[in-house]
């Protein structure tokens, strides 16, 4: 039975297809979930289009995941389908199973950014990560945006109740330790 596509409301990023892995259509999958393995107990993933994958099959490969979909039967199939960004709705991941003070990346997206002294330095709009650590994207109206590493010195507390991420704008490399109200050398005008 064919699965139609999906308009995803609230997607989240749970994995990214990679290479074909032998000829029978499967493919290597980098996940994003706590155990790779995991996200096959969603079921099925969505495309950022809202195509359906259905997971018929998964074993652990490495650091990544061999997957098998429905519908994909050999290796051409398998190779068109390198670098699809992999999604299931927020409402699918289960808040229950985190601690206190843990919460999904997704949830972070749209908080404001601010200071203790109640400066706002934007509203995250997104997180990367290009292997040297996570970063926050900050996107404030009529500036640039700026991008902050997601580390303890620069994100000081993670306020979800009250859509507030507090932040030391030095840490974050958003001011001057010399100048407060200068900004950074590449974010000059």
């Amino acid at each position: 039975m064919a699965l139609g596509n999906k308009k995803l409301e609230n997607p989240v990023l749970m994995g990214v297809i990679g290479a074909a892995q032998g000829l029978r259509g499967e493919v290597r999958v980098k996940s994003f979930t706590e155990e790779p393995v995991a996200i096959a107990e969603y079921g099925t993933v969505y495309d950022k289009h809202g195509k359906p994958f259905e997971i018929l099959d998964i074993r652990p490969h490495k650091e990544m995941v061999v997957i098998r979909f429905r519908g994909v039967n050999d290796r051409d199939q398998a190779e068109a389908l390198r670098g699809v960004e992999l999604f299931v709705e927020r409402d699918a991941l289960d808040d229950e199973d985190l601690d206190e003070d843990e919460f999904f990346y997704a949830d972070l997206e749209g908080l404001e950014a601010r200071d203790a002294e109640g400066n706002a330095y934007g509203i995250v709009s997104g997180i990367f990560d290009f292997g040297a650590g996570d970063i926050l994207e900050l996107t404030q109206e009529g500036k640039r945006s700026q991008l902050i590493p997601f580390s303890e010195a620069a994100v000081l507390e993670i306020d979800l109740d009250a859509g507030l991420l507090l932040i030391d704008p030095i840490a974050a490399g958003l001011v001057n330790p010399d100048g407060e109200d200068e900004p950074r050398d590449g974010d000059r005008g």
